[in-house]
């Protein structure tokens, strides 16, 4: 059984005349401990499925399926316990508070949880530790650098302990061997502790720390390569979507 799966997924966005189809039947299924990069162009439906997949979204057609349970028929509110238990977010902009320290900025998805303040501060030490920020507890962002501030951002989502890390252009912000010491991190993650990444990117060098490149075009999923073996031929994919 895949981990996380998308059946024949849509998403509209608007009605009428003013609609915007953003997916157009997505087929989509990812095994436990893969790591897998997402590209595509602007506009392409990467971000969309992206949502979708983190459960900030749901699809307006279609299933998709987390350990076998669909997702969308889920309540609000269940899905938000799915995304709180299961799943980690590093983003571009870090998005870090910025007169917090690291140590209480990794906290916060423990703090939402209601855990206790001494399994905070344990939990929030071993996750900075784990990127390699030990000792840098009480620095706050701004006495960080941007790659520094990225290693907050991991070991925030690393902190709950998720299943999936969503990683949404983790190096977009970052000068080239900066990005390489993220991309490094994530690599070692996905091999040492088999939590599953997805990662939008659009830079190439980036994408090829993953084991797999999914490419979205219109909408569909164009390309689906493992290891530079084509598992999805471009032109199947873009004629079952029609």
């Amino acid at each position: 059984m895949a981990l996380i799966e998308l059946r024949s997924v849509t998403k509209t966005y608007g009605e009428g005349s003013a609609a915007v189809q953003a997916l157009r039947g997505v087929h989509l299924a990812i095994g436990e401990g893969e790591f897998v990069a997402v590209m595509g162009p602007s506009g392409s439906g990467k971000s969309t499925a992206m949502n979708i997949l983190g459960c900030l979204d749901v699809p307006t057609t279609g299933a998709y399926l987390f350990r076998g349970v669909p997702v969308q028929r889920l309540s609000r509110d269940q899905r938000a316990l799915l995304r709180r238990r299961h799943f980690g977010f590093v983003f571009q902009g870090f998005n870090l508070l910025p007169r917090t320290s690291a140590q209480e900025n990794v906290e916060l998805p423990l703090l939402y949880r209601g855990e206790g303040v001494a399994a905070r501060h344990a939990a929030a030490r071993a996750a900075l530790a784990a990127v390699g920020l030990e000792g840098r507890e009480h620095h706050t962002p701004a006495e960080l650098s941007g790659g520094q501030q990225q290693r907050v951002a991991i070991a925030r989502a690393l902190v709950t302990q998720p299943t999936v890390l969503l990683a949404d252009e983790p190096t977009g912000n970052l000068d080239t061997q900066r990005g390489r010491e993220i991309m490094d991190l994530l690599a070692a993650l996905n091999h040492e502790r088999g939590i599953t990444v997805l990662m939008v990117t659009h830079e190439p060098d980036m994408a090829a720390y993953a084991r797999r490149v999914v490419r979205f075009v219109d909408g569909v999923v164009a390309s689906d390569t493992r290891n530079g073996q084509a598992t999805v031929p471009p032109a199947a994919a873009l004629e079952g979507a029609r």
